[in-house]
């Protein structure tokens, strides 16, 4: 080989290199400035990131102060379902309140005359007229508050399938209300009926049910209402959502009467328990009334029937809390 071709071949391996290291240069800088990008976040990124940012800190604001207006809300028809007129309406009497402490007050000063009468202590007196006055009366409210939820909530689940059953078939909303308002016994009829005269009256629906709700303030009413409103406000299949309602409806009826009859026993225990001493005090008065005289009679003697007396209301009152379940 000669000197040329020797010197023509080095040039080409030479310029081959140079291309070669030209090439292994770009591309090692493109891949450190994909790595850089890739390890860098852009101007683009970095603006979406804040605003994303941004976005769910407000998102999170406004959800924390809808839900506290909720709460809000909820704590005020708590606080108004607790007072005197609202426990009037909810028991569907027509007294008012003021008619309703004027009775009371009767009621404490003749039974708290009478025992005064018969030479009794003054304190016995207006304990008496107190216990009577004031705890009788709001005994019966109560009571009377009692039947009528449980008439409702008991034919409430059925309502719903009426509602469910119309929806499917193609009735409207206000044709079921006004079939269970007319077919429905009361106070669940009379209940729907106000809801319908009212939302004939132009009042819209969501008022009449929360109106209905401060008539009948239990958490079926509430579902009720909360699954109407929802149903308006976003749509939905209204047959499907009042279905799921009814099952979960029957499912609470189901759960209430298993814990009734769990509970049973123990409310016939509470019942013999707080019974047994007053019975046995008023056989053995009627068989030894010189046995109990002086429990009757002597200051010692009436100090103690108080104290066992309190006691007495006070182990009732616990034995009636332990009964009672909420859910």
């Amino acid at each position: 080989m000669d000197q040329q071709t020797l010197i023509a071949l080095c040039a080409v391996g030479i310029i081959v290199c140079i291309g070669l290291l030209f090439m292994g240069g770009e591309t090692s800088g493109d891949g450190k400035r994909v790595r850089q990008l890739a390890g860098k976040k852009t101007l683009g990124s970095n603006i979406k990131e804040k605003l994303k940012v941004e976005d769910s800190g407000a998102r999170r604001k406004q959800i924390e102060e809808t839900l506290g207006k909720i709460e809000q809300r909820q704590s005020e028809k708590r606080k108004k379902a607790k007072s005197l007129e609202a426990r009037l309406i909810q028991a569907d009497w027509s007294t008012k309140p003021k008619t309703f402490l004027i009775i009371s007050l009767v009621i404490a000063v003749i039974t708290g005359a009478i025992p005064l009468m018969f030479d009794a202590k003054p304190w016995i007196c207006l304990g008496l007229g107190f216990v009577m006055g004031f705890g009788l009366p709001r005994f019966i409210l109560n009571a009377a508050i009692n039947k009528r939820q449980a008439k409702f909530t008991g034919a409430f689940a059925d309502a719903m399938d009426i509602i469910v059953r119309g929806v499917r078939t193609g009735l409207p909303l206000g044709d079921c209300l006004k079939i269970i308002a007319h077919e429905s016994p009361d106070p669940l009829g009379t209940e729907f009926r106000r809801v319908v005269e009212g939302e004939s009256l132009g009042i819209p629906i969501e008022v009449c049910l929360e109106q209905m709700y401060e008539r009948m303030p239990i958490s079926e009413v509430n579902f009720f209402a909360t699954v109407l409103n929802i149903q308006k406000t976003t749509g939905g299949n209204l047959g499907e959502s009042l279905a799921n309602l009814s099952a979960v409806l029957r499912g609470r009826k189901i759960l209430r009467e298993k814990v009734k009859a769990l509970a049973a026993e123990a409310k016939v225990s509470a019942y013999i328990i707080g019974s047994l001493p007053i019975v046995v005090m008023i056989l053995v008065s009627i068989a030894s009334p010189d046995y109990m005289d002086s429990l009757y009679t002597t200051p010692t003697g009436q100090r103690n029937l108080m104290i066992g007396a309190v006691m007495m209301v006070m182990g009732t009152l616990v034995m009636r809390k332990m009964m009672n379940f909420k859910f």
